[in-house]
């Protein structure tokens, strides 16, 4: 399929058709990380068909993901790069900043807290807290660690509606149910355990031990 195919109506995709397919939104995120590297090169423009490759994806799936959306491209040039990515960060939310929370301060939190990607995302943790009183006050990474029976307070005072949860996973419910309470509608969970939330409130879990399973799936299957 040629360039031209680039340009596609709104009238023509899926757009308002339904709800975007979460795996649609994960590759998103995909496509911005690419795109961002190839503007570091030098480069202006990319089509499908090399967005595509670079990810493992066919040029229709690029398209149709982006369909969802609306029209990003341009017959004979493909997408122009710097529209292309202020449209998805439109779309993902990052073209603004963001503060979060992190809770739980053992050696996990400490490694998330010095992840500058975070920041380069426009995602900036402005607390950390810990139920542990041996932490309490200390420095991590330029942020005083504070008691987790005060993040209600310090919440409403610093407009806190996301977090990181990396708590052990006996503690994960309880202290997630706190959060809510407190008013926090994101949470990104590192616990190894399925949260039982409200349907409102947005909860993505990180598994690693799940994640290194799957791995090891790939790579016994890719000797069979």
């Amino acid at each position: 399929m040629d360039e031209s195919s680039e340009r596609r109506s709104k009238s023509s995709g899926p757009k308002g058709s339904g709800p975007v397919p979460k795996a649609v939104v994960s590759r998103l995120s995909l496509y911005l990380r690419e795109i961002q590297h190839w503007v570091r090169e030098g480069k202006e423009t990319i089509s499908s068909t090399q967005l595509g490759k670079l990810l493992g994806f066919t040029d229709a799936q690029v398209r149709k993901d982006f369909a969802y959306f609306g029209q990003f491209g341009y017959p004979g040039i493909g997408y122009r790069c710097g529209e292309l990515t202020a449209a998805i960060r439109s779309i993902l939310g990052t073209d603004r900043s963001w503060k979060v929370a992190l809770v739980g301060c053992g050696n996990l939190g400490q490694a998330l807290m010095g992840y500058r990607g975070f920041a380069d995302r426009g995602f900036e943790i402005v607390a950390a807290f810990d139920s542990d009183p041996t932490k309490f006050g200390r420095s991590l990474a330029g942020r005083t660690i504070e008691p987790l029976a005060d993040f209600a307070r310090i919440a409403a005072e610093r407009d806190l509606r996301m977090a990181l949860l990396a708590v052990p996973a006996p503690f994960a419910q309880e202290v997630a149910d706190g959060l809510v309470a407190a008013g926090v509608t994101g949470i990104l969970n590192f616990a190894p355990v399925t949260l039982s939330l409200p349907r409102t409130l947005q909860v993505i879990g990180v598994d690693l031990a799940i994640e290194l399973e799957q791995l090891a799936y790939a790579v016994v299957q890719s000797r069979s």
